[in-house]
């Protein structure tokens, strides 16, 4: 049996991770600044984090949801604790894709309405529900198709009133920062109205923080720049550093009722003690302070260079054009610089690296960019 076909690979094996490098088979050295699509967010193979799973697997990997488990206690506090929402609850999942699935189910149990407002450019996942609030009509089957998504320009206040005024919508989900299109941010003013609009119209507000939260824009999740409380937020990637997770964040004003979600990995030992592993070392390494300040460095250094254009992004979630082809700049970043980045469409390069990269490493890269740009 062979594998079915993803994506385009480059032919470069990582076999070892530590902090912010990996290394191929043949002992090469690479600095990631992606962060396997911003998954690694406290570093590759970090010492606190890889004891935490080795001891708890040496105890117990699974067990269902069905019986107690103080772990998922533990997780729910930690999280609650790092992000400033301790008065909400958490639904434990397996991934983005499912978290975001369960946020807009959740929606439509609390309001009764089956009507969802989501933004151009948007990415939210690859599941059904997902997908469909996905304004990327490649990655959307037959199946996916429904008259209950409506898409509208971000940042675009009178086009969101315009539809929610109807009373139809149960949620508007948007990205705290717009990843896979490239790096685009709501402004906070239009979040701030955004949320004004939700409660005026009786919608609840979805925060999509897979990509951006975990503390990747300086702020544990990149909507608290705006000072915004959203109804339900959700989670994944760098919130277990490479271990399976996601989550739903979910208001005091939302009831949980029992059997309304459910899951049969979501929430296993496995998963929280990661999760519990990188919120503490975030905490003890100030990592989220840390995105901040070399965040604001890049993007300062890199709007100097000639041949970038319209730099893009906070903290550490940064996007940029060049005038070519950004896939051979990556391709040769990769292979004659021996770095690691992401793209998003022909011209822009996305960087996604771990929370602990510094001064030096980001300096390694700009020189490596001027050189091959």
């Amino acid at each position: 049996m062979k594998l079915f076909d993803v994506y385009s690979l480059y032919d470069i094996e990582p076999v070892k991770g530590v902090g912010y490098h990996v290394y191929d088979g043949d002992g090469v050295e690479y600095l990631d600044l992606y962060g396997g699509h911003a998954v690694i967010s406290i570093g590759h193979s970090h010492p606190h984090y890889v004891a935490s799973l080795v001891a708890q697997l040496s105890q117990m990997g699974f067990y269902s949801n069905a019986v107690e488990c103080s772990l998922r206690d533990r997780a729910a506090e930690a999280i609650g604790r790092i992000s400033g929402y301790n008065d909400y609850s958490l639904f434990l999942c397996n991934s983005g894709a499912e978290a975001n699935e369960n946020a807009l189910k959740l929606a439509s149990f609390h309001t009764g309405r089956a009507k969802v407002l989501a933004f151009r450019k948007a990415f939210h996942g690859r599941t059904s529900g997902a997908v469909a609030a996905t304004d990327n009509p490649k990655i959307q089957a037959p199946f996916n198709a429904t008259d209950n998504i409506l898409f509208v320009p971000l940042n675009d206040v009178e086009a969101v009133e315009q539809e929610l005024r109807s009373g139809a919508y149960a949620a508007v989900i948007i990205e705290g920062i717009q990843g896979v299109s490239g790096i685009h941010s709501p402004e906070d003013e239009f979040l701030s109205s955004l949320q004004s609009m939700c409660e005026k119209y009786g919608t609840l507000l979805i925060v999509d923080e897979i990509q951006s939260g975990c503390g990747r824009t300086g702020r544990y999740f990149a909507h608290q720049w705006a000072g915004i409380t959203p109804d339900i937020i959700t989670v994944a990637k760098g919130t277990g550093n490479g271990f399976p997770i996601g989550g739903v964040l979910i208001s005091p004003k939302i009831e949980a009722r029992k059997g309304m979600l459910g899951t049969t990995f979501g929430g296993n030992q496995l998963a929280c003690a990661a999760a519990i592993a990188v919120a503490e070392v975030m905490e003890q390494e100030h990592l989220i302070d840390n995105a901040a300040e070399v965040g604001n460095y890049l993007i300062a250094e890199l709007r100097k260079i000639a041949g970038v254009k319209d730099v893009r992004g906070r903290g550490l979630m940064i996007g940029f054009d060049v005038e070519g082809s950004a896939a051979e700049l990556r391709r040769r970043l990769l292979f004659e610089q021996h770095i690691f980045t992401g793209g998003a469409g022909e011209h822009t390069v996305r960087l996604l690296p771990p929370l602990n990269i510094g001064k030096r490493q980001a300096d390694r890269f700009l020189t490596a960019l001027k050189e091959v740009l």
